[in-house]
């Protein structure tokens, strides 16, 4: 017999580490024929680190995401990153490269400020122009302004560093802030029990995150897929075999994750939310993706066959042992 359930699971998660400092910083440069060169620290394991970088640098200068060029990840010539962990690069590192490019921009808009003959707080940098907001008229193109500045031997280079806002915990009461930022999500799982052989589907997944301001939605979208499937494994599949120490499934052929004919009908749904705190208000959505589909799922299979469990994974195995438990109480 097919039996249908359906799951919800919530979450709440701080971003960066946990009441520590863990700073990052950023260099950049903008160069004579309008192209950027920014330098940071983070490592970009998949999660699109780079990419977010180069968007925040090309809106904070009013360029476009082709004219920098990033090297990241370069112990040899880029500054301190941090770990790629808690969910904190775009956070952290994102602000770093913003408050770098600031203060490039801060000698291009006085540079642009005399030409214009504006004040400064009324230009607008905006794709590959700088303008007046009072007056329109009043505008210059990029290569125009690289151009003066070179006339003024001026360079338009800037450094950054951002270390959230957050303090020591107590040792006894753990009383403190731990966190600057927090991220928050909501997913729906629904699922198929085979009760005769207790396999179970994931057949399709909502799952709704609040991430601030998305600066790159494919990637967020992304992440979202991705950390569904990843609970989809920590719920039905991954399963360590330890014995006195070692492990006697490390071959894919033994530990068993999700594979393309798994994955459910995922609906990734980002949620902006207003807030200041990272790069024009963006959040972590690196583990978020990941930790709320665990107890949705979870829940959805313990919704179908009103049975607990209080370990992961659920295997077929485990699913049929409290099918069978459970009859036997009801006889």
């Amino acid at each position: 017999m097919i039996k249908r359930g359906t799951g919800v699971g919530s979450m709440w998660y701080g971003v960066g580490n946990t009441g520590l400092p863990n700073p990052a910083a950023a260099f950049i440069e903008v160069l004579g024929d309008t192209s950027v060169n920014l330098m940071i620290g983070a490592a970009d394991i998949g999660q699109g680190s780079t990419t977010v970088m180069a968007q925040i640098a090309a809106e904070e200068l009013g360029l476009r995401y082709e004219d920098i060029h990033v090297t990241s990840g370069d112990t040899m010539v880029t500054p301190e990153g941090g770990a790629t962990s808690a969910s904190r690069q775009t956070f952290i590192t994102g602000n770093a490269t913003r408050n770098a490019a600031k203060q490039a921009k801060g000698t291009l808009a006085l540079t642009a400020s005399e030409f214009l003959g504006t004040d400064i707080s009324d230009l607008v940098f905006k794709d590959r122009e700088i303008y007046s907001s009072s007056d329109p008229e009043k505008r210059m193109t990029y290569p125009e302004l690289m151009a003066e500045m070179g006339r003024q031997g001026r360079l338009a280079v800037g450094a950054g560093y951002y270390n959230p806002k957050t303090t020591y915990l107590h040792p006894e009461t753990m009383a403190g802030i731990p966190y600057e930022l927090y991220a928050y999500a909501t997913t729906i799982a629904e699922v198929e029990v085979d009760t005769s052989t207790g396999r179970v589907d994931v057949i399709k997944v909502v799952s709704a995150h609040d991430v601030g301001k998305a600066i790159n939605l494919s990637n967020v979208e992304g992440q979202i897929e991705g950390g569904v499937v990843m609970g989809q494994g920590m719920v039905l599949f991954e399963e360590m075999d330890v014995d006195k120490g070692f492990i006697r499934n490390p071959t894919f052929s033994k530990y068993l994750i999700p594979t393309a004919m798994d994955v459910p009908e995922i609906y990734p749904i980002a949620v902006e939310s207003e807030g200041d705190a990272g790069p024009f208000g963006a959040k972590g959505v690196g583990e978020p993706a990941l930790i709320a589909s665990i107890p949705a799922i979870t829940a959805a299979v313990e919704d179908a066959i009103g049975v607990s469990f209080t370990k992961l994974p659920i295997t077929p195995t485990d699913v049929l042992r409290e099918l069978a438990k459970k009859k036997e109480e009801e006889s």
